[in-house]
């Protein structure tokens, strides 16, 4: 029977555009060689109509840099861990080359860039070393998009970003043959969520169970986050955030400030949960001389004073505080990391004109990995590589309409599902996009039963967001993850031992 003929204008399918190379990298005292596979895998859905099957049609191209340790006998019991970013709008472009990847930006030890150009060095943190790496980008991220004539929206909402990286780890998995090799996912920020939304998601769907997850500045419940009138829940978990940031500038009591940053934020977090949460709990029915005595304590733990925190009735919004906290000295200080401080044309706003701590990584991440994909993966694409987009401004939580995003519940029905689930939650100190105590507090109310309190671990850096761009919590967390990974999956570190570096 003669081929149907396709019309004159039909265009091509899309078709998976990958690139292979090879390198190595030394980590700790080993020398270890690996495999990049670096480009797009196009996503498909099956697709009916009226009832008769058109097979399966083609959605997204997705770009991802997977990682794989050449000198690996059974990959089977090798660990393969798939990393992304959050935003939601973020490429995976910060945990690859700050933190996972055989390479990493090269910045000062504080966390500061160094002047332009920049450049990448071989990351010697890696954990490539001990899991092989998957970073992938969703869709609208990076160098992904949907194909021609899909809705470019279509998965920039929570249920369907899940289900289209949860299609990705699917296909990724079967095609390299890694069904049985141990599975973990790693997330930061919004990632956090998309992570542990996939372990439910990868368990009932697929019957893909993990190992364990990596939290990298977690945000599972939005409720501990979200500002608004009647919803006193944030200001007691931003407080221990805001009073880390007022000791590390030197805002507060010299007898506050002799004392090591761990004891102080304990009395500080004492003072949140307790005497502060009953003050806001009573709100206009608070006693004037409790009011006194929570707006002294307010202002000693803040750095900020007694007159403003009354003008605020006791109650610090984010935004307000990184713009209050150094206003005599005209500076703000950052939300990613509230370490980094910056300048804002009118010193006497409520809002800061940017982010000083994301303007330190923006510039360097974004060159080194647009001139490391081609120069070094051999991957080319004249799209623009989107670092970070806006998508978070209008995503869809429809699923969620009315109420909170919380994917703990998820989380913690995911862990009793498997109970060898493990997790690994860390946190930095000057975080005030994703607070720790926000994350304790989570954590805290995760509803599990008591065996299973003992498969997560929590961590805490003495950096920000991105705590990794302080190098003495890299070498830190380097160790941890490496430890996690190693008990979360028993007998698989030491499969292959790679060389000694000359």
């Amino acid at each position: 029977m003669p081929e149907e003929s396709k019309p004159a204008d039909a265009k091509p399918a899309p078709q998976d555009n990958l690139v292979i190379s090879r390198h190595s990298v030394g980590i700790g005292d080993q020398k270890v060689s690996y495999t990049a596979t670096c480009g797009t895998i196009v996503l498909k859905e099956e697709s009916e109509k009226e009832g008769t099957s058109e097979g399966e049609k083609p959605k997204a191209s997705v770009f991802f840099i997977a990682y794989t340790r050449d000198d690996v006998p059974d990959k089977s019991r090798r660990p393969v861990t798939f990393s992304f970013n959050g935003g939601p709008g973020s490429s995976s472009v910060w945990l690859h080359l700050g933190l996972l990847g055989p390479r990493r930006v090269l910045m000062d030890d504080v966390g500061n860039p160094l002047p332009p150009p920049y450049r990448l060095v071989d990351n010697e943190h890696s954990l490539l070393d001990v899991s092989d790496l998957v970073f992938i980008d969703p869709v609208g991220t990076g160098y992904s998009r949907m194909v021609p004539g899909e809705k470019t929206k279509e998965y920039h909402g929570y249920k369907r970003d899940v289900e289209s990286v949860g299609e990705f780890i699917r296909l990724y998995t079967s095609r390299y043959g890694r069904w049985t090799s141990p599975k973990f996912l790693i997330g930061e920020s919004y990632g956090t969520t998309r992570a542990a939304g996939l372990s439910g998601y990868l368990q009932e769907r697929h019957g893909m169970y993990l190992n364990g997850i990596m939290l990298i500045s977690s945000i599972l419940d939005f409720a501990t986050a979200r500002f608004a009138p009647g919803h006193d829940l944030p200001h007691v978990l931003f407080l221990p955030t805001y009073a880390a940031t007022a000791w590390y500038h030197k805002k507060l009591s010299p007898e506050l400030q002799k004392k090591p940053l761990h004891a102080f934020l304990e009395e500080v977090e004492a003072f949140a949960g307790g005497e502060y949460l009953r003050a806001l709990f009573k709100g206009s029915a608070l006693p004037e001389a409790e009011r006194e005595g929570v707006l002294e304590k307010l202002s000693r733990y803040s750095g900020l004073s007694r007159e403003y925190l009354e003008q605020t009735n006791l109650r610090i919004n984010i935004y307000r505080f990184c713009k209050e906290l150094l206003r005599s000295e005209r500076k703000t200080v950052g939300r990613l990391d509230s370490r980094f401080t910056g300048h804002d044309r009118d010193a006497a706003g409520e809002h800061s004109e940017y982010d000083p701590s994301y303007a330190t990584i923006q510039g360097p991440y974004t060159a080194t990995f647009n001139q490391y994909v081609r120069e070094e993966l051999g991957f080319e694409s004249d799209l623009p590589y989107e670092v970070l987009t806006g998508l978070y401004q209008d995503w869809s939580y429809k699923e969620y309409e009315n109420q909170y995003l919380n994917v703990a519940e998820t989380l913690r029905k995911a862990m009793n599902l498997n109970p060898y689930l493990k997790v690994f939650v860390g946190s930095g100190y000057y975080d005030l996009a994703t607070p720790y105590f926000a994350t304790d507090y989570t954590f805290a109310h995760l509803g599990l039963e008591p065996h299973l309190q003992a498969n997560i671990q929590t961590r805490y850096y003495a950096a920000g967001h991105m705590m990794y761009v302080h190098r003495p919590s890299l070498e830190q967390m380097k160790q941890d993850l490496a430890a996690f990974v190693a008990a979360a999956a028993p007998g698989t570190a030491s499969s292959s031992k790679g060389k000694p570096r000359p």
